[in-house]
């Protein structure tokens, strides 16, 4: 087995060469291409009152991701809402933090978050339970994070204010690749919707995340390269193990 081309189903890093997949490139010779499999959609506000949505209420809002900002404050300006300056922000990370500046000045705020995951910002929450707690989200979700609050005993309400579609992947010939690598169920629905026809074959598949490794498997596939794992915290370097064996095994059976 051989391995040169690559697909990453997830746009390019803005530095490519400084980035892991760059390494990855230079280090086993192959060539990674990015295609974004999944886009993001917003819901429109008549959407959202529809399924009887509302702003109206909470003390706290909830941040996951800056798909979660954006579709927040799009949200709050299409429906004119008035974001109270007593809101309370709580997000995944600090850098989803910091990117309320695009919105609101940051220092005026009350903004809190967690170190990287849902678990961590947890702790946070449970210092606030009081508070009303809007979780804007997509129709895609990771249930843990209801079920942790639930759990608490938190008082919260579910804004479901974007969605996640497939992308267009007409231009992107699937075979040419040995390997592709997924990041979410949603990637592999795409796959799915793009290519009904598409048969592994002997190609690769690698995939990050519980989810993910689930859905490779519903969908009939075998999964090759699971990430994270003891060893390989990342993908990418769920990537650099493989290939390393690879090229190993193809030296100690006397191939180039």
């Amino acid at each position: 087995m051989k391995v040169k081309n690559i697909l990453v189903s997830q746009p390019q890093p803005a530095d490519m060469e400084k980035s892991p997949y760059g390494e990855l490139c230079r280090k086993f010779n192959v060539n990674i291409d990015f295609h974004k499999f999944i886009t993001i959609e917003g819901i429109s506000a008549q959407e959202f009152r529809k399924a009887k949505g509302t702003f109206n209420g909470h003390t706290a809002v909830i941040l996951t991701s800056r798909h979660a900002v954006d579709h927040f404050f799009r949200m709050a300006k299409e429906m004119r809402f008035e974001i109270p300056d007593s809101l309370k922000y709580f997000c995944i990370s600090e850098s989803t933090a910091y990117y309320l500046q695009k919105y609101v000045q940051y220092r005026k705020r009350k903004i809190f978050y967690g170190k990287q995951n849902f678990a961590d910002l947890m702790d946070v929450i449970k210092k606030h339970s009081e508070e009303k707690f809007l979780v804007p989200s997509s129709d895609i979700h990771k249930q843990t994070m209801f079920k942790l609050l639930d759990a608490n005993n938190i008082n919260y309400s579910n804004a479901v204010i974007y969605r996640t579609v497939a992308s267009d992947l007409s231009d992107v010939e699937i075979t040419k690749y040995d390997m592709v690598i997924f990041f979410s169920p949603a990637g592999i629905k795409s796959l799915q919707n793009n290519f009904p026809d598409f048969e592994q074959n002997n190609r690769l598949i690698a995939a990050f995340g519980p989810t993910t490794a689930k859905a490779v498997k519903e969908a009939g596939l075998k999964l090759n390269i699971p990430a994270p794992t003891q060893s390989a915290p990342s993908m990418t370097m769920a990537i650099d193990e493989f290939l390393t064996k690879l090229v190993k095994d193809r030296r100690r059976n006397g191939r180039k």
